[in-house]
Formats: C-alpha cells, sequence, structure tokens
C-alpha cells in the first residue's frame, strides 16, 4: 500500500481492512445520492507532511469511508472507520496560527478510535458543512439500524437498490428499533442547509483531481497594509513642499509634464496675446497639467483619497470638492473638442500647401506657353494653316487652363477664410480654456490654504484634544473593521457551535443506544451460554448412555435423546416466543436472496446436510465481511464511468471475474447482454418481442404442449417459480413462446426453461429473451440446443481431451476405473450449471459467463474436478467415485478459492484451442453418425429379408 501517513484507522487497517461495498445509498433509499468525491488528506512525515488529494467513497454497510488514489482505482488505500469516530472543526483564524495562510480554511478532524486523529480538508468550507453533516449522518443511520433483529446483508438485501428482474419484488422484513423522537427533532434543529459544489458526487469522478496550491506570496491583507503605509507617508510629511497634484497612477506615481510637451501643447497660441497670458500663467503655476499623457482611466484624485482616509466617515462632500470635480470634468471635454480641432487645422494646411503648389505649376505653364506663342508668331508667318490651326489649339488650352487656375484660386480663398474662421473658433476655445485654468488655479490655492490650516491645527491643538481628533477617524475605521470581523466570527462561531451540539447530542445518543445493546448482548449471551450448558448436558447423557451396555429388548434411552436432539436441530423458525427472538441465535432462512430454497422439507436426513451447508455459508460469508469488499471497488468503478459509456476492458473483466454485487447484477447482465446482440438487435424493428409473443400466442405454435409442461419442474424449489400462480411462470412462458417462435429450428429443449429463468431473476422479460438469444445464437455452436444436441455432445469430447491435458492424475483415475464422467457434466454445459452448484456459486459463474462467453463453462467444470481432486482419487471403486460425482458439487461452498482456480491455476486458457478441437471432434462425430447410419439402414434391410429378425425393431420404432 502506498504510504499514507500513520494517522488515524486508514494508517492502522491499510489495504485489508474495511469491507461491505455496495451503494452508499443502500440505506438512505432508493435515488438517494451516493456520498462521494475528493478530499485532502494530511499525510507523511516530516519535510514531506501535506495534504493530498484522494478519492473518497462512503461504504454504508460497514459505516467505512474509504479512499481511494483516483475515482478509477479499484484498490482502496485504506479507510476511516465512521462509525466510531466523531468529527470537529475549527475557525479559519484559529487554524491559521498552525498552518500556511488558507490551508486550514476548510479542514476538518476524523477522531478515530485509541485516540487517532485524521485531518481532511475541503475544497470549500461548503463542502466541508455537506461532508461533515453526511457522515454524521450515515453515523446516526448506521448505529440505529445495528438495533434490528435481522441484519445479514446476504439473507436481507436491500430491495429498493434493484429496478429489474424477479428479485427485485422480494421485501425482506428487517425489524428496526424505533428512534428517539425527541433526538431527531433536535437534530433537525441544529442541522445546517447546504449543497455541495461539483467536486462531490459521482459526477465530480469525471472532474480532474483539485491540485493543493502553494501559499502564494502576494495577499489582499498584504497589500492594503502597503496603502495603509502610504497614508500615513502622506500625512505626516512636510506640507511646505507638497505639490498639489490631483491625478496619479496606481503606483503612486505624482506626474509633472516636460517643457517640450508644454511647448508642444502650447504652439499655436502664442500669436494671440489673451492666450499668451493664459499660459503665461499656467506655466508659472504651481500646479501644471498634461492632459495628453495621463489617461482618463487611470486618473485617481488624491483630493479625494486624502479626504477618504481624513474622514472616512463624512457621509456630506465639501463644496470645494465639488466644484473642483466638475471643473476638471469640463476641461477634460474641452481638451478633447481642441485637440479634434487641431486635427482639422492641420490637415487644412496640408491641403492649402498642396494647391499652392499645383498654382506654381500652372502659373509655370502659362508663362511657357504665352513664351512659345509670342515666338511662334514672330517665326511662322509663312507656316501652313494646319500647323496654324494646331497653335490654335494650344492657345484654347492654355485659355481653360486659365480658366482652372482662376478656379482654383476662388477655392483658395474660400479656404483661407474657412481657416481664419476656424482660428477664431480655437481661439475662442483657447480662452475659455485659459479662464478654466486660472479657476481651478485659484481653487487649488484655496485647497492648499485649507489644508494648511487643517495640518496647523492639528499641531497647535493641546495633546488631549489634539490625540482625539487625529485619531478620531483611525479609530472609526478599526472599530468598523473589528466590528465586521466580530460579526464574521460571531456567524462562524454559531456554525461551528451548532454542529457541535449536534455531534454532543449525536454521540450522546449513541452511546445510550450502545449501552442499551451491550446489555441486550449481555442478555443473549447468557441465553446463548444457558443453550450450551444444555446441549453439553444432553452430550454427556448420550456419551454416558452409549457407554452402558442396553439390553436388545428394551428401548435404549440413548435413542430418545437422540430424537430430542434431531428434533431441536430441524426446529423450524417461529414466532411463538417474541420475547426471546433478539436473544435467540441467527437461524438459517427458509430462502436465500434468490428466492431458493435452503432447506428441504421431506428428508431429515438431507434436512440436516442443506442446514449444515447453510450454516457454512454464512460463515464463509462473515469471514468474507472481514476483507475489502468487493462493492466498494464496483462502486468506484461505476462511479468513475457515469459520464463516459461502459466499455470492454481488463479492470472490468477482472471484477466480473471476482463477481458482481447483488445490488448491480441487473445492470451488469443487461449491458453484457446487449454488447453481445447490438447488431442483432439493430436489424429488428421496434416492438419486435411483443411481436413475437403475440404472433406465438395467436397462431398454432409445436412448442406450446411442451412448454407448459415443463414450466412446474423448471425450478421447483424456487419460490418464483414454485406454483402456477408465482410470478415467474408467466414471465417464463412468455420468455419461451417468443423463442420459439424466433428459432422455429429449435422451439424448443429441455434446458432452456432454466436458462430463460435464471435470466428472469435479475432481468426483465424483454431482457431475459435476449439473454437466452445470446447464448444459444451467439455462444454456442449452431447444433447446441437441437434435437440431437449434436454441438452438446462435442463440447463433451473436448471437455475429455482439456480434462487429460489440465488434470491428467484426475483422467487417468477415471480411465482406470471405467467411470464416464460426462454423463454428469453433461448437464453442466446444457444449463450453465443450474441445479449442479449453490446459487451463490452459480450466480458468479453466470456473470463470467454472459460477459466472457462459454469458455467460462470449460474453466469452471475443470475448476469443480481440481477442487476436489484429492477426495476423488481417495475412491478406489467405479460405484463410489460416480456416486460421489453425483452430489460433489453441491458441496463446494468457497466461491473466491474456486474463482482462484478457474482463472489462475487453469491458465493459460486459449478460446483457439477450443474452437479448434470443436472442428476436430465435429468431424469426428458427423463419421460416427454416417457410419451408426449406415448400420442402421443394414439392420433394416437384414430385417426385411430374414424371417427371423422382422420381430426385431429399434428404440426409436418404440418410442413412436
Amino acid at each position: 500500500m502506498p504510504a499514507e501517513g500513520e494517522e488515524g484507522p486508514a494508517a492502522a487497517g491499510g489495504e485489508g481492512a474495511g469491507s461491505g461495498g455496495g451503494s452508499a445509498g443502500e440505506q438512505a433509499g432508493p435515488g438517494a445520492p451516493k456520498l462521494c468525491g475528493y478530499l485532502q488528506k494530511l499525510s507523511g512525515k516530516g519535510p514531506l507532511r501535506g495534504f493530498r488529494s484522494r478519492w473518497f467513497v462512503f461504504d454504508p454497510r460497514r459505516c467505512y469511508l474509504y479512499y481511494f488514489k483516483g475515482p478509477q482505482e479499484a484498490l482502496p488505500l485504506g479507510h476511516l472507520d465512521i462509525a466510531s469516530a466523531c468529527f470537529s472543526y475549527h475557525q479559519p483564524e484559529a487554524a491559521a496560527a498552525a498552518a500556511a495562510p488558507g490551508d486550514e480554511a476548510a479542514a476538518f478532524e476524523v477522531h478515530g478510535p485509541n485516540g487517532a486523529v485524521t485531518v481532511l480538508k475541503a475544497a470549500t468550507r461548503q463542502d466541508m458543512t455537506y461532508w461533515l453533516q453526511e457522515l454524521q449522518q450515515k453515523r446516526w443511520e448506521y448505529c440505529n439500524n445495528l438495533d434490528a433483529a435481522k441484519r445479514d446483508s446476504r439473507t436481507s438485501p436491500t430491495p429498493s437498490d434493484f429496478s429489474k428482474g424477479l428479485v427485485a419484488k422480494d421485501n425482506p422484513d428487517l425489524s428496526v428499533l424505533s428512534q428517539n423522537a425527541s433526538a431527531e427533532r433536535a437534530r433537525n434543529i441544529l442541522a445546517v442547509e447546504t449543497s455541495p459544489t461539483d467536486l462531490v458526487g459521482e459526477q465530480a469522478a469525471s472532474q480532474p483531481a483539485p491540485v493543493q496550491p502553494s501559499a502564494l506570496n502576494f495577499s489582499l491583507k498584504q497589500w492594503s497594509t502597503e496603502i495603509k503605509n502610504s497614508m500615513s507617508s502622506l500625512r505626516k510629511g512636510n506640507n511646505e513642499n507638497r505639490k498639489s497634484i490631483f491625478y496619479t497612477t496606481e503606483e503612486w506615481e505624482l506626474l509633472d509634464p516636460t517643457p517640450k510637451d508644454l511647448e508642444d501643447s502650447m504652439a499655436l497660441e502664442e500669436k494671440r496675446k489673451h492666450l499668451a497670458e493664459g499660459s503665461k500663467g499656467l506655466t508659472s503655476s504651481a500646479f501644471p497639467f498634461d492632459f495628453g499623457r495621463i489617461p482618463h482611466k487611470t486618473r485617481r484624485p488624491l483630493k479625494d483619497m486624502i479626504g477618504s482616509s481624513k474622514n472616512r466617515n463624512s457621509s456630506d462632500s465639501s463644496p470645494t470638492e465639488w466644484y473642483s470635480g466638475n471643473g476638471n470634468k469640463l476641461v477634460s471635454e474641452l481638451q478633447l473638442k481642441y485637440q479634434s480641432q487641431q486635427e482639422e487645422l492641420e490637415k487644412l494646411k496640408k491641403d492649402l500647401l498642396s494647391q499652392k503648389e499645383l498654382v506654381r505649376l500652372l502659373q509655370q505653364t502659362v508663362r511657357s506657353s504665352q513664351y512659345d506663342k509670342y515666338f511662334a508668331s514672330r517665326l511662322c508667318e509663312g507656316v501652313p494653316k494646319d500647323k496654324l490651326e494646331l497653335l490654335h489649339q494650344k492657345d484654347d488650352q492654355i485659355l481653360g487652363l486659365n480658366n482652372q487656375l482662376e478656379k482654383l484660386n476662388l477655392e483658395k480663398d474660400s479656404l483661407q477664410q474657412e481657416v481664419k474662421n476656424l482660428k477664431c473658433k480655437v481661439g475662442e476655445l483657447n480662452e475659455r480654456l485659459g479662464m478654466l485654468m486660472e479657476t481651478i488655479q485659484a481653487k487649488d490655492e484655496v485647497i492648499m490654504k485649507l489644508s494648511r490650516q487643517l495640518s496647523e491645527c492639528e499641531d497647535n491643538t493641546s495633546s488631549q484634544s489634539g490625540a482625539v481628533n487625529s485619531s478620531m477617524a483611525t479609530c472609526t475605521n478599526k472599530e468598523l473593521q473589528e466590528l465586521d470581523r466580530l460579526k464574521d466570527n460571531l456567524q462562524g462561531y454559531k456554525t461551528q457551535n451548532k454542529f457541535l451540539n449536534k455531534e454532543i447530542l449525536e454521540l450522546s445518543a449513541l452511546r445510550r443506544n450502545a449501552e442499551a445493546r451491550e446489555r441486550e448482548w449481555q442478555a443473549k449471551y447468557t441465553s446463548l451460554e444457558a443453550k450450551l450448558c444444555q446441549i453439553e448436558s444432553k452430550y454427556l447423557i448420550l456419551l454416558q448412555e452409549m457407554k452402558t451396555p442396553v439390553c436388545s429388548e428394551e428401548q435404549s434411552p440413548a435413542r430418545e435423546v437422540i430424537t430430542q436432539l434431531l428434533e431441536d436441530a430441524l426446529k423450524a423458525e417461529t414466532n411463538e416466543q417474541p420475547e426471546q427472538a433478539f436473544f435467540k441465535p441467527h437461524l438459517v432462512s427458509e430462502y436465500d436472496i434468490y428466492g431458493f430454497q435452503t432447506v428441504p422439507e421431506d428428508d431429515d436426513e438431507e434436512k440436516l446436510v442443506a442446514k449444515s451447508r447453510a450454516l457454512d455459508l454464512r460463515s464463509l460469508s462473515l469471514s468474507e465481511n472481514r476483507e475489502i469488499s468487493t462493492g466498494v471497488k464496483w462502486e468506484n468503478y461505476l462511479a468513475s464511468t457515469m459520464n463516459r459509456e461502459m466499455m470492454r476492458s481488463v479492470e472490468l473483466k477482472n471484477l466480473i471475474r471476482s463477481g458482481i454485487p447483488h445490488e448491480h447484477r441487473s445492470k451488469m447482465w443487461k449491458w453484457c447482454v446487449n454488447v453481445h446482440v447490438k447488431k442483432l438487435k439493430e436489424s429488428t424493428v421496434p416492438g419486435y418481442f411483443q411481436t413475437l409473443l403475440q404472433n406465438a400466442l395467436e397462431k398454432q405454435n409445436p412448442a406450446s404442449k411442451q412448454i407448459e409442461l415443463d414450466l412446474l419442474r423448471t425450478l421447483p424449489n424456487n419460490k418464483h417459480y414454485s406454483s402456477p400462480t408465482s410470478e415467474g411462470i408467466q414471465k417464463l412462458r412468455n420468455v419461451l413462446l417468443a423463442f420459439s417462435w424466433r428459432n422455429p429450428d429449435i422451439g424448443y429443449c429441455q434446458g432452456l426453461n432454466r436458462l430463460a429463468a435464471i435470466a428472469l431473476l435479475y432481468l426483465e422479460q424483454e431482457d431475459a429473451f435476449w439473454c437466452l438469444v445470446t447464448i444459444v445464437e451467439v455462444f454456442m455452436p449452431h447444433d447446441y440446443y437441437t434435437k440431437t444436441l449434436l454441438g452438446s455432445q462435442v463440447d463433451q469430447r473436448v471437455f475429455k481431451d482439456l480434462m487429460s491435458e489440465k488434470l491428467p492424475r484426475l483422467h487417468a483415475h477415471f480411465e482406470q476405473y471405467k467411470v464416464d464422467y460426462t454423463l454428469i457434466t453433461f448437464n453442466w454445459f446444457l444449463v450453465v450449471f443450474v441445479d449442479s452448484v449453490v446459487s451463490d456459486i452459480l450466480f458468479k459463474i453466470w456473470d463470467s459467463f454472459l460477459y466472457e462467453g462459454p469458455k467460462v463453462i470449460f474453466r469452471f467444470a475443470l475448476a469443480l474436478f481440481k477442487y476436489k481432486e484429492e477426495e476423488i482419487l481417495k475412491r478406489q471403486d467405479s460405484m463410489s467415485i460416480f456416486k460421489y460425482l453425483r452430489y460433489f458439487t453441491r458441496t463446494i461452498l468457497d466461491a473466491r478459492k474456486l474463482i482462484g482456480i478457474a482463472f489462475g491455476d487453469l491458465n493459460p486458457f486459449p478460446l483457439r484451442q477450443i474452437r479448434n478441437r470443436r472442428t476436430y471432434h465435429l468431424e469426428k462425430v458427423h463419421l460416427e453418425l454416417t457410419e451408426l447410419e449406415a448400420i442402421r439402414e443394414d439392420f433394416l434391410r437384414e430385417r426385411e429379408t430374414c424371417v427371423e429378425k422382422r420381430d426385431l425393431i429399434s428404440d426409436d420404432e418404440e418410442d413412436s
């Protein structure tokens, strides 16, 4: 087992501790959520000691809280005994004294027997409260149910967890003592309502395991401490050197604009006198602003911070603060408008420069054209007419260009006029901006003056009045913080007090119940001791009489004693003396959990053997309960497949081989059947089973008569099929009729009724029908259940080969005394061990059979012989051997040992080998049948020709 620390019952119990298994909702009723989820367990030693994430599953049968490495693990790392544990937890501030911040916020302690303490931690305090209340409830239910008069998980399962099959209809009577009504009311009053998160419940299996975070270097408390230190330094600084910088970044850096930024921002206003004066006042002020550099989102008014730190409880703001805030907002709007006007002005300037360049080029073109025209008129007086026309065209082009130039000049004038108007607007805005800046400057001076006066008042007042005034705000803040903290602590302590009161109340009630139970056990022990003394006395009398010689004429007194002892042993459980029912030892129930009769009604000798066998089975079940139960492994596996489809795997195969728990067998059998017949079902129409049944009932069915004859002979020792009115009889009839209509070649064969009857114990009619289809059409060869039973005969020859290979000594022993053991094993293969082994072993064989197929039959047939190999070898004559073979399988009770032999000692066991040998022996059987048919024909011909042999008839003719 991996190291999980030495504390708590888990370390003491290890892997071998715990048992029971089953669903977490068994005691809570149908549909109750299973208690499972992630918790962190404190384990390890020294520097490696810390919290490790584990998957916890509650087992209600033993009231154990198992923990696994993960949700898909089958073997638990350990367990906590909740029935004998108590719980506690601390407030976060108390727990933080011994651990890193946040580590113990949702931690609680489980105090086990012998002073062992296990520390567990949930993801949130909400989950912690849920776990504590659920564990309290499970402990309360379990300890109260210990007072039941009948408490045996084998004979009294919880039927409410089943949803299918005839077994689900059973309602065992559990005699549970009434609980204390006042204690229940008090528990309900003290209960704290809470709901779990995603890390609790079956859905948590699909969630990743929570990782334990390391201690964070940054915390809100540390950040708030730094803020307080900054505020203190601001208060204690020199007022004379303090600048009134109203906007800061979150790092408390004071922002001052650079001279270059100021020059760029005032470049366009230098030519205007009134703006120049405003600019001069601005740059010479002690309150520089840079509206472009300071992001609007990160601006934080230092004035507001100082005001809030000076007088945090004040509800009314001063007029100066309000006025300054509105002014700042207006300045920001004007600044944005001013920037947009500047951008538009720059754009117009660029357009104007481009237009000027175009006019200059056009003027150059005009001058060159005029020069060319003048030069051409002087030199080209004798020029041809066509050239003159070309010159005229050029003149026209020049005129057009001149017109275009005039238009552009007009546009230029209009743009210049627009620029002037914009400059005027910008000037007006600058004037307003300057006025606002001066206003804000004046307000800043007033604020600084008031701040100096306030500081002087704080310094000049008397020590007593100054201490009161200066510490009033701080004390008020501290008192408010302390009040909030005390309120939180009070609420936490109230919750803790309610939980501890409930814990004390439950522990007191459980202690009283334990004392009453101890007194009852003492009385039971006294009663059993008295009965033991009586039995010993009778045996002493019997021994004494056996030593004394007895006359043959008189009846021996020993016979009377022996007769009385036999009557006492066979006495059935009655309700004649209800006051002694609790003290009487647990008698064997009339039926087991599957409905099979445990003790026959007629033969007294067989009654003794059956009762002894039932007691041995009970002894084995009690010893198995002390080991790790397969039930909790199944709960863990099924929880891990909640959000994913179940698939064939090695883990699932190993779980099924160990046996499917009673409460999950219905679900798993249906899943196994659907896996094998998935393709067959896809090719059918909806309502296929009902259609087959309807046709078989309405139309003539040759198999109906034989089916009716065999219904009551199917399982007469099972209460579900013991009488014509039993519920199982009608269901069995429907399944067999529907199957006979689906397979007219087979119709009905003796053996199919027992297969269907076993399936119906855990499956509904339609699922049992498909289970029968799986066995006949998928698992077994084609001629297995026909009239010739050819496939069954072939399997007996294959089994003989395997016997000679796997169990050579036993095979040689049978050959030596000429014992044909296939007469016994033939029925094993035909009905898959029904009525051949005890019911517990039978259903474990069927678990593996429905998952793995017919190979399992060979495995268990060999395992049964190997289990009793030495006993068979001791018998030295054929009669005693054959007689022993007829009943020896009923004496095998240890299912775990038998499964270990079948799936461990007999390996390897390849299916290919079985298939090859089936093919080989099938050919041989066909040849033998051909030879027999030839001999039969020769006999018939000879009988017809020979007068002496005409009176001879064959067996077939005699039957007909």
